[in-house]
């Protein structure tokens, strides 16, 4: 079978990269890209020179031999490119968040069920830490017993000067708790085996950077399932003597054990990212996962081939964002941000 071939419309987060990558890997053909941005567009070219950068997105969107369309545009835009991808006959890989209100939520919903196609997001911190995937099979495998409760800490280095205008735009970026923890609650549902779950309490704050009113800074969120409960901080404040962007960490409380991930960076211990502990009744181990395979590209691709839902189920994938959308509101509600 051929290879199938892919596309970009907006390129403004640079998750964008990773999207493409995983797709290279998993065997895909990346032929365009529509970018409004020059100087993102010549990084971007000179990273992907295989892909012909269009003047207007309908060059893809009208194009019968792209498959799938991949975006990182500003969140504010994504629904709207998505919707219409969707409406062209293409499946789309969204980066997080995929919209940011629960409007767009519906409307994205309602193209994909008029339309049959697949929608995903690419939820990274899951799907593109090697980390995650291994808690995941260790799990499955009963490594912990039942899972009771998880804690995802997503902290990240604001970077001011390095963040386009848009970034500190509320109406634009979603909030904190829509765009960052997206990827925790995708990661609650799957690890508590759930379809549905109830967001209990969340907040948001802007709690250092007057300089910039629209940016939340810091955002937490309780909510649970019929069997387990979860926590979810993400934040703004990762200090400038950490040698990466955030140090990252989801802990998974079983019955029979826990797991801990540093995703990202063991602080003042072993080199490197990725790294598993595991304690259970035999004792304690660190599980190096930098060599785990990372299979949502091929199974992303393979659901496009066969209309399968293997790399994410459809519903797992519109509930996480149902539910970062409901806790932000929640959060925001009394607050300058809800009007």
């Amino acid at each position: 079978m051929s290879n199938l071939k892919f596309a970009a419309i907006g390129i403004n987060h640079g998750h964008i990269y990773g999207q493409v990558e995983c797709l290279l890997r998993a065997g895909a053909e990346f032929t365009a890209f529509h970018a409004i941005e020059d100087d993102l567009a010549a990084e971007f070219g000179a990273k992907f020179p295989q892909a012909k950068r269009v003047a207007d997105a309908s060059a893809i969107l009208e194009d019968p031999t792209i498959a799938i369309v991949v975006t990182a545009a500003i969140p504010g835009d994504r629904a709207a490119i998505s919707i219409s991808a969707m409406r062209h006959g293409k499946d789309v890989l969204s980066d997080k968040p995929g919209m940011i209100s629960l409007a767009e939520l519906d409307a994205v919903k309602a193209a994909q069920k008029e339309t049959g196609r697949i929608y995903s997001v690419l939820y990274s911190e899951h799907f593109e830490v090697r980390s995650t995937v291994r808690a995941g099979e260790l799990i499955a495998a009963g490594a912990i017993g039942e899972v009771v409760n998880t804690v995802g800490l997503g902290p990240h280095a604001l970077h001011n000067g390095k963040r386009a205008p848009w970034f500190f735009d509320r109406s634009r970026y979603g909030g904190i708790i829509c765009d960052i923890a997206s990827h925790q609650f995708e990661q609650f549902l799957f690890f508590s085996n759930a379809d549905e779950a109830e967001v209990i309490s969340a907040s948001v704050a802007n709690r250092a950077n007057p300089q910039t009113p629209g940016l939340q800074d810091i955002g937490d969120v309780h909510l649970k399932t019929r069997t387990t409960s979860g926590y979810i901080r993400v934040d703004w404040f990762t200090p400038k003597g950490l040698p990466t962007w955030g140090d990252g960490r989801l802990t998974i409380i079983g019955t029979e054990g826990y797991i801990e991930l540093r995703k990202y960076i063991d602080i003042a211990g072993r080199p490197g990212q990725d790294h598993l502990f595991l304690v259970d009744g035999k004792g304690m181990q660190h599980i190096d996962c930098s060599q785990a395979e990372l299979p949502f590209g091929r199974q992303f691709l393979a659901d496009v081939r066969d209309r399968t839902e293997t790399a994410m189920p459809q519903a797992r994938c519109f509930k996480a964002m149902e539910l970062a959308l409901t806790a932000q509101a929640l959060a925001e509600r009394g607050t300058e941000w809800a009007r």
